[in-house]
């Protein structure tokens, strides 16, 4: 006769499994975000938007199925999925291996980190370059840490405001600024004359969070994801809010 913890382990097994067919069988994907990180997710005209929402948007889409978005606080939202409330997290999540013993991620769709943002016609065109130069970070930001550990000959100008540290390499005060990849980004589309380095200076990969119990739902996101870069649309969301293109 199979034990009790036999009987209810496959108790468990067919109600995870009954569960994960249910919910990809719905019409839409229940997703939680913190719009509050632009370029990322943030809300504009009192209508969600970013880099996250309109790529998750097209892979829903893709899925032949509608996006259902409910906002939370960031700290929220693997606690949401974790408890059944949403299927999926999507608001600039690292993949991190911490994170990953709680829930599963789709394949990298982007690719964050530190950058160096610098003047397009300045001293530095490669990391190599910093050594010895003025370079803007935010005070508590983990570009403070990782400079002095990693390049102790940079000259560090450190300031309380994100958009002090970008000022002061648009006026010289800085030759470069060190910070995370999209905040950079965004910058440099409005201001012609700055760059981001395509040499990254750290490289953490972005990912959405999905319920352990919903395995064929990360097959069907990732099957997306690359159907996507195969059309070319992804590389146009790219394009467009990472590489200067019109919002």
């Amino acid at each position: 006769m199979a034990s009790r913890k036999t009987i209810l382990a496959a108790i468990l097994a067919v109600s995870m499994s009954g569960f994960a067919a249910a919910s990809l069988a719905a019409d839409s994907v229940r997703i939680v975000t913190d719009p509050t990180f632009p370029p990322m997710e943030f809300s504009q005209n009192g209508k969600r938007t970013g880099f996250d929402i309109e790529l998750t948007e097209a892979l829903v889409k893709e899925m032949g199925k509608q996006a259902s978005w409910t906002d939370i606080d960031f700290k929220g939202l693997i606690p949401a999925v974790l408890s059944g409330r949403a299927d999926v997290a999507v608001s600039a999540i690292y993949i991190t291996d911490a994170r990953k013993q709680v829930v599963d991620f789709t394949d990298s769709y982007y690719a964050g980190g530190l950058v160096v943002l610098t003047r397009r016609d300045g001293p530095i065109k490669a990391l190599k370059d910093l050594d010895g130069k003025r370079v803007s970070v935010q005070v508590g930001t983990k570009s403070v840490g990782y400079l002095q550990e990693h390049y102790p000959k940079v000259q560090r100008v450190e300031v309380e405001k994100n958009e002090e540290m970008f000022n002061l390499v648009g006026v010289g005060r800085a030759d470069a600024a060190v910070t995370g990849k999209p905040a950079a980004k965004l910058y440099a589309q409005s201001h012609p004359d700055l760059i981001v380095l395509d040499e990254q200076i750290t490289t953490e990969e972005y990912g959405i969070a999905v319920d352990k119990r919903q395995p064929e739902l990360v097959a069907a996101l990732n099957d997306a994801l690359k159907r996507l870069k195969e059309k070319g649309t992804y590389q146009q969301i790219v394009d467009k809010w990472f590489e200067g293109g019109t919002q």
